[in-house]
């Protein structure tokens, strides 16, 4: 499958070398701070001073070294009407968002910051223990207003596009997750009609096999479960609501945390696949 990209603003090739392009003035930005964002990385570190402490006065530089590479892929929907309208937005300063990747209905992949940049699509986060997700993960936005099922060339370009990522960056399978997973309550993207268990067959994220035959034992603690898997468990039901919308996706408007959801997260924690 050939993954088309219509903005490849990290890469070699840039489409706004016409002045006429909608996108020209924001490429520009871009590209100037992108040089600017280089240029620290190209100095020996300076010697290191702190008030208190024994510094050695000349750099000295390790040749054993390369880039930080991203550990995580954030999966979000845009919430917007278009890709046109989400495009705009991610071009205009004053909103203070981006993503890495915006994935359109028709199967079009747009690249919009160079994956080792640090892109600003999580915000306020949690997974794991990590606190700044937009530090260790590249985000990936979906043309959906959130009511909607995805398409099926969208879902075709999204599998191509993790299976590069993944093998790129030999990211770990359990390391593909929603926005809402890491910021349950304020986020509920890429919502319910989002396919997980399709990506998970791919081998991106975890899912669970039959649970007609699981018997839970007694005392299993479903807080220690969730948070085990990752989840901030500051308020569980928010938590709750979210691993329904993602995994029992049926259900999700019941907002009880009921014996299935407890058989799902059981096998989730003890045996995923």
């Amino acid at each position: 499958m050939r993954i088309y990209s219509v903005i490849l603003l990290a890469g070699v090739t840039v489409l706004s070398a016409c002045s006429g392009y909608k996108y020209h003035q924001s490429n520009r930005v871009y590209t100037k701070q992108a040089k600017e964002l280089v240029k620290p990385l190209k100095s020996v570190p300076d010697p290191y001073v702190v008030q208190g402490i024994s510094i050695q006065e000349e750099p000295v530089g390790t040749v054993n070294f390369d880039l930080r590479k991203p550990n995580y892929v954030i999966i979000h929907h845009t919430a917007q009407g278009s890709c046109t309208e989400t495009l705009d937005f991610f071009t205009k300063k004053a909103t203070k968002v981006s993503s890495h990747y915006l994935v359109c209905k028709d199967g079009t992949v747009s690249q919009l910051l160079n994956d080792y940049f640090r892109s600003w699509h999580a915000g306020v986060s949690y997974w794991g223990g990590l606190t700044d997700l937009n530090s260790a993960s590249i985000g990936i936005e979906i043309d959906n207003n959130g009511f909607e099922p995805f398409t099926v060339l969208q879902m075709s370009s999204l599998l191509e596009l993790l299976k590069n990522l993944k093998q790129k960056y030999n990211i770990p399978t359990a390391n593909f997750i929603g926005h809402s997973d890491i910021a349950p309550g304020r986020k509920v993207d890429p919502n319910v009609w989002f396919p997980w268990k399709d990506l998970a067959m791919n081998g991106f994220g975890h899912w669970y096999s039959d649970t007609t035959g699981v018997t839970v034992p007694e005392g299993f603690d479903t807080n220690m479960a969730l948070r085990a898997i990752g989840y901030d468990m500051k308020n569980p039901g928010s938590v709750y609501d979210t691993f329904k919308r993602k995994y029992l996706q049926d259900s999700s408007n019941n907002k009880q945390f009921d014996s299935a959801a407890i058989k799902v997260l059981y096998q989730l924690y003890t045996n995923p696949f």
